[in-house]
């Protein structure tokens, strides 16, 4: 018989990917150039050069049995070695190779966590808003899910909410800084804040309470420093992928970094491996493991994004729309002009802008605006927009 729990999520795809597959079919009917699509956070901007030489120089090295080999299960050793070396050089944390897993990206690496530090009954805090596959992720760990949204127009951390939502059940609670789909930074001191919380917890509950740090924007700022969780708090399992740095989403690479100082880290560390070896996430790409351990630090141009959010964040306060201005990732978080934000995004494809309603974000009345398209899409788009709130003024 077929597991009904599987064939419901089949058949109910995210609604970022709905608007993706609608904009193709849109596309073939009147031209990509007059479909606005700014659904899915795909990036726009190139891999760095150094990206395609490192895989030129690979391919042309004539080891291709090796390079095309399986590697550890845990990824190449040398691969986790450098990963290790750059944590300590850049955050002056102590990181080595025996607690970095490498994935197949950033989903691999959170459900290959929470798999490890979900048992029956145990509950996950997410942060609204929040990735909507994150609901997904925690269902496959067999956790529950608590809501805490955030407070005012930047969702910043609400501590009181936190502190009534966090109970002798919750296991974890995942931070994503910067957000998507916010673009919101967790300023240091709200760090600070939260680890003093959850360190209090930890000991009213008896058992470790993780945070585990989804970090696929981390080098995607427009001036703001993004706190290194670890630094501040003992548990915490770092989620990375390569897929925003280097602009590489379709090869799926990144990694797991289990804290040391992590209540019996060693043995968290073999959960993690024991959960993605029971997904089958073993040995992740083994070509382009080689490539992040040339090109691990290096990231992709970012000052093109930054151009397009100034060019939508501007243009669309200008006419009137509100949203708070993004401090990293490419995502504009922008109030909808009515409460039914499913209803707004209706309307606003009769302009055919795509946008994502942010319902399944877990704040209602907002849509995400992903700006990682080329600039002209953006500028073309903005007599669209105008269209579109004159359209509500008139109502």
């Amino acid at each position: 018989m077929i597991n009904k729990k599987m064939a419901d999520l089949g058949n109910q795809p995210s609604v970022i990917r709905e608007i993706f597959e609608y904009s193709l079919r849109r596309k073939a009917e009147i031209g990509a150039e007059n479909v606005y699509d700014f659904s899915l956070g795909n990036p726009s901007i190139p891999a760095p050069k150094m990206v395609d030489d490192t895989i030129k120089e690979l391919v042309e090295s004539g080891d291709s049995v090796a390079l095309h080999g399986y590697t550890s299960a845990q990824g190449a050793m040398p691969v986790r070695e450098q990963i290790a070396a750059n944590i300590n050089a850049r955050f002056g944390f102590p990181a080595s190779a025996k607690n970095i897993y490498i994935t197949c990206g950033a989903a691999a690496s959170l459900t290959s966590t929470l798999k490890a530090v979900v048992n029956d009954g145990d509950e996950v805090i997410l942060l609204a808003p929040y990735f909507p596959e994150y609901n997904v992720f925690c269902a496959n760990a067999g956790a529950k899910t608590v809501v805490v949204l955030g407070k005012g127009d930047n969702f910043s951390l609400d501590f009181d909410a936190l502190d009534k939502a966090i109970n002798k059940n919750t296991s974890a609670i995942i931070v994503n800084s910067p957000n998507n789909p916010t673009g919101a930074i967790i300023p240091e001191s709200d760090i600070i804040k939260l680890a003093s919380l959850l360190n209090k917890k930890s000991q009213e509950f008896g058992r470790a309470i993780y945070i585990i740090a989804d970090e696929p924007y981390r080098e995607l700022t427009y001036g703001d420093d993004v706190p290194y969780i670890p630094t501040f708090y003992n548990n915490t399992v770092v989620c990375y992928s390569y897929s925003k740095s280097l602009s590489l989403p379709g090869e799926r690479i990144g990694y797991v970094f289990v804290s040391p100082n992590c209540d019996a880290a060693a043995d968290l560390f073999a959960a993690v491996c024991g959960a993605a070896r029971s997904m089958g996430y073993v040995c992740a790409p083994s070509l382009m493991q080689r490539v992040i351990a040339k090109c691990d630090g290096e990231t992709s141009d970012v000052s093109l994004y930054n151009k397009n959010r100034e060019l939508l964040y501007n243009s669309l306060t200008e006419i009137g729309y509100k949203a708070v201005k993004p401090q990293g990732a490419f995502y504009l978080f922008m109030k909808a002009l009515e409460d039914d934000a499913n209803a707004f995004c209706e309307k606003a494809k009769k302009h055919e802008l795509l946008l994502v309603p942010a319902d399944s974000f877990g704040a209602k009345g907002y849509v995400r605006i992903s700006y990682c398209v080329a600039y002209d899409t953006i500028k073309n788009s903005i007599p669209a927009f105008k269209a579109l709130f004159e359209e509500y003024k008139d109502r």
